[in-house]
């Protein structure tokens, strides 16, 4: 990831700490204008320490793409130049697709890659976003990109939940039987030409979420407890 001319450490910091987030580790920076290293990228990398600590300062983005053999520049407009437009997903495909380095060019936040930046890109990469608002601040730019490159990586996921499984009919018939037993008297069933209907709805309405027995277990204490007189 370049960052050509960044203005802010902080933003800095926030994109060690979009790339940490996705297994990214090669930081570039290219002339920033508060100089480097920047005392305020720290706080804001959020322990992407790893991130700062290596980043190399270049004096032109020419230097700093040098020994890549893919560059994508980040864009909303192509300033004039005809080159390809990928999205970040195609753009990640094609990183993971081609062999040799590739680097990808973010601009300052103000206004953005210059068309000298550009045109040292094969390809642009642009996302699709509402034209009334088409701005993205860096660290948002750059945690597209990693997040798209990342997901062609294998990163672990996340543990999914153990889910327990539904609980036996019988004791979702308990459950529906109770609350049967509960409405009758409050007329719920009436009039009676509707009463099947009726009793067939409700059963649908329970039997569709696939309560687990400790579920279905609560909700009959739940109505055992609405049975019982209250106590003084």
């Amino acid at each position: 990831m370049v960052l050509v001319r960044p203005q802010l450490g902080e933003n800095i910091g926030k994109a060690a700490r979009a790339m940490a987030n996705f297994g990214l580790r090669e930081m570039r920076l290219v002339t920033p204008r508060d100089g480097w290293p920047n005392p305020s990228a720290g706080p804001a990398a959020a322990g992407a320490d790893l991130i700062l600590d290596t980043a190399k300062v270049y004096e032109s983005t020419a230097d700093a793409v040098a020994d890549c053999a893919h560059v994508f520049a980040t864009t909303v407009r192509k300033r004039g130049v005809t080159k390809p437009v990928l999205t970040p997903e195609e753009a990640a495909d094609a990183v993971h697709g081609e062999p040799g380095k590739s680097a990808i060019l973010f601009g300052p936040e103000r206004s953005g890659l210059e068309t000298e930046d550009v045109a040292l890109a094969r390809t642009i990469v642009t996302v699709p976003i509402d034209p009334e608002f088409g701005s993205l601040n860096l660290a948002q730019a750059v945690i597209l990109c990693a997040y798209e490159w990342s997901k062609r990586k294998g990163l672990a996921q996340p543990p999914k939940e153990d889910l327990l499984p539904p609980g036996p009919q019988d004791e979702l018939d308990g459950l529906i039987a109770h609350l049967e037993r509960m409405l009758e008297p409050k007329g719920y069933f009436l009039p009676e030409t509707r009463a099947e209907a009726t009793r067939r709805t409700l059963r649908g309405v329970l039997t569709k979420p696939g309560w687990n027995h400790l579920e279905l277990r609560t909700l009959r204490g739940v109505l055992s407890s609405l049975e019982r007189q209250p106590r003084d």
